[in-house]
């Protein structure tokens, strides 16, 4: 039995925190939200957040974040843009010892840093090596429900990821290792930029060729723009490049798909995203995204699009006549990247 001490209260964090009791390990549960904690410790239930779960009676939550000072394993679940914010608090509580696990997906709006580069201004004392980034096609709610989930677990030179991968794997939620927490973090950031457009193309009833194609050709400028940060090109087939695309693209769970599916139907994306208490990454994301594309040299004409639909005001229909008269292409020309640089 592990002592793992989970920092964010929302739907995800709640779902691994729950995963984490059910394997006996020793979990508390930070939510900055009085409310959540209370109903968690009181009701078993995060209402604000994941309702119609009942929570494990081990689970105990927490507004204190001293208590991670107990903790073998770490789990940092915030929304990616209060990710610098919450390592800063929790920094001085980490033991010395203990394994750190990012669970967040996205990329930094204002610094355009991935959440590797956030934690390593912000935490220096924490060793990458200590470091795993947690991705995957998982839905939170399946995963709190306890139905089979297949994650990957990243890091530099696998050792974080491995301990990861001891603490939280099971026959219900296989946890593989990887060595290229580079691209785990890029796949797991920028399909929520896709998925935006898949929900947008569903929303138009533009069919299932279409969606076809945009997942494909979203997942080849992810690949690319990955390999351009020095990643792996292989790990974009795997659990946070193709597997988590899918989901994200295809399910009805998606908050990046619903996003795209309320922007089809009119409705202003800010104010949306505004008014939902869970975050749709992808809105954020798109913009760090396009800026580290254009950074790189790297083509990412569905992000571009995204962006400017997002960002810039443009009309939907626009952003898809412009994506579907770009000039055709020799395919595999169309899958490098301009260059790779190893960091």
């Amino acid at each position: 039995m592990a002592t793992i001490f989970v920092a964010g209260g929302g739907a995800w964090g709640t779902a691994l925190a729950c995963h984490a009791t059910r394997q006996d390990h020793a979990v508390t549960l930070w939510a900055r939200e009085r409310t959540v904690v209370d109903d968690i410790n009181e009701r078993h239930e995060n209402r604000g957040f994941l309702p119609r779960i009942v929570l494990p009676q081990a689970l105990r939550a927490t507004d204190d974040l001293s208590l991670a000072a107990n903790a073998e394993l770490v789990v940092l679940v915030p929304p990616a843009q209060h990710l610098r914010a919450l390592a800063e608090a929790l920094r001085d509580h980490v033991r010395d010892d203990a394994c750190v696990v990012v669970a967040s997906k996205g990329m930094e709006e204002h610094s355009l840093r991935l959440m590797s580069e956030v934690l390593a201004e912000c935490c220096p004392k924490i060793g990458a090596e200590r470091i795993a980034f947690l991705s995957g096609p998982s839905f939170a709610r399946e995963v709190a429900h306890g139905l089979p989930t297949d994650v990957v677990a990243a890091s530099v030179g696998k050792t974080a990821a491995l301990l990861a991968q001891r603490f939280l794997h099971s026959p219900l939620f296989r946890v593989y290792s990887s060595d290229d927490p580079i691209g785990v973090q890029v796949g797991g950031a920028v399909k929520n930029v896709i998925a935006i457009a898949a929900g947008a193309c569903d929303g138009l009833q533009l069919g299932h060729n279409a969606r076809a194609a945009l997942v494909t050709r979203g997942l080849a400028e992810i690949t690319r723009l990955g390999v351009a940060l020095g990643a792996d090109p292989l790990t974009f087939l795997g659990m946070s490049g193709a597997g988590d695309l899918f989901l994200t693209c295809g399910g009805d769970l998606s908050r990046n798909r619903t996003l795209g599916r309320k922007i089809a139907e009119g409705i202003d994306a800010r104010a949306w995203v505004e008014s939902q208490t869970s975050v749709a990454e992808g809105y954020h994301t798109a913009l760090a995204a396009r800026a580290i594309g254009l950074r790189e040299g790297v083509e990412m004409p569905i992000t571009e699009q995204v962006h400017a639909v997002l960002h810039e005001g443009r009309p939907l229909l626009e952003a898809i006549q412009r994506l579907l008269t770009r000039p055709f292409k020799d395919e595999q020309l169309a899958l490098r990247p301009p260059h790779a640089s190893h960091r």
